[in-house]
């Protein structure tokens, strides 16, 4: 490897925290794509109304969006209230017992690899520039700077959502009558073919296995909603 690639290669905290916004991009489109041509593909069972479809595929997009937009907030304002009680503490340990956190930090660091020695070296210049953020880094694992963002976590699942859902809501709708739940099946399963893969080359896994079993969870969720709605349509439901 060059110079210009090892320095060009990305490393640390903040690549890993990029795959998981990434991953978790990757997940609330495969979910939008998922849950929307499931409720679609039902009511295309039992309906061939333009109006019915889109009516059920906008309620659907709204509902889902919206529900793993809170979730995702709540979830995330939970973590971010968790780190910033983590902070509190470990700054007021800092306070009153400040020689049993350096030797706590020269421990950490020891398990890491270092030596006793170089341990504690490192644990001093480290306190004595910023105690509380190398306490924060090396026995949270927490970026005082850097605390998870509930808005941003919201929006980011309510627009991956929204593009999965678009997809299956267009593909039922825009096609002639004779070729919307054709449209919509191979649409499907083509973006969860590529979702898959993307979800699988994320986690460095094999993208077959994953592609198949993304493929083959959404043609049984079209299938049962399809056979559902088609059941439902017969009895005048």
């Amino acid at each position: 490897m060059t110079d210009t690639q090892a320095h060009d290669e990305a490393h640390g905290d903040g690549l890993g925290a990029r795959l998981n916004w990434l991953r978790a991009a990757v997940l609330g489109a495969n979910d939008g794509v998922v849950s929307t041509a499931g409720l679609v593909v039902g009511v295309a069972g039992a309906t061939g109304d333009r109006g019915a479809l889109l009516t059920a595929g906008l309620a659907g997009l709204l509902a889902g969006s919206m529900s793993m937009a809170a979730g995702e907030y709540v979830s995330v304002s939970t973590q971010r209230d968790s780190e910033r009680a983590a902070l509190a503490t470990e700054k007021r340990e800092l306070a009153e017992t400040p020689e049993a956190e350096l030797v706590e930090l020269t421990g950490l660091l020891e398990g890491k690899g270092l030596s006793r020695e170089v341990a504690r070296e490192a644990a001093l210049q480290l306190t004595e520039r910023d105690a509380l953020r190398a306490h924060a880094e090396v026995e949270l694992g927490i970026d005082p700077d850097e605390l998870t963002n509930p808005w941003h976590a919201a929006g980011a699942s309510f627009l991956a959502f929204t593009a999965g859902a678009l997809l299956p809501l267009l593909a039922i709708v825009l096609p002639p009558a004779s070729l919307r739940l054709l449209v919509t099946v191979l649409s499907v399963l083509a973006a969860l073919a590529l979702t898959g893969w993307w979800s699988a080359r994320l986690g460095d896994a094999a993208p077959g296995p994953a592609v198949l079993r993304n493929m083959c969870g959404g043609a049984v969720a079209m299938a049962v909603t399809y056979t559902a709605g088609e059941l439902l349509g017969a009895v005048g439901v």
